[in-house]
């Protein structure tokens, strides 16, 4: 029989947080193909390092993935904002840039498949300076 051995990260991965902003780390983006295989779907995992309001950090270490699809690129606007890049027609970023900066995510909850989960719907914002 296999041996399961679990991360810290694995087990953070299931803890649903409170609806904020949090500060979160871009660890990892990625990129496959969407389930329809029509579209491109941009993948990135970032970690939850405090509370983006008030600094505290309960949830930190929380891990949250969400994707960006290569049909809506508008989607991808604010995040890039985010890391003080104007945004223009024909403006072109690499999204691996982004690996390893911070930025202010709104983490809200929602449902799929019958269960609870951390949901990135596309708000973000400048990192701004938060007691620690």
């Amino acid at each position: 029989m296999p041996i399961i051995e679990f991360s810290e990260r694995d087990i953070k991965r299931g803890i649903i947080v409170t609806p904020a902003w949090y500060r979160m780390r871009i660890d990892e983006v990625g990129e496959k193909l969407s389930k329809d295989g029509r579209s491109t779907n941009y993948v990135v995992d970032g970690t939850i390092l405090k509370n983006a309001d008030d600094g505290t950090e309960q949830f930190a270490g929380v891990p949250v993935s969400w994707n960006f699809n290569s049909k809506a690129p508008g989607f991808m606007v604010g995040y890039f904002q985010s890391f003080g890049q104007e945004v223009t027609a024909g403006s072109r970023f690499e999204l691996g840039n982004t690996i390893a900066k911070e930025l202010d995510v709104y983490v809200e909850n929602d449902t799929y498949e019958n269960r609870l989960i951390n949901r990135v719907n596309h708000k973000y914002r400048v990192p701004k300076t938060v007691a620690a």
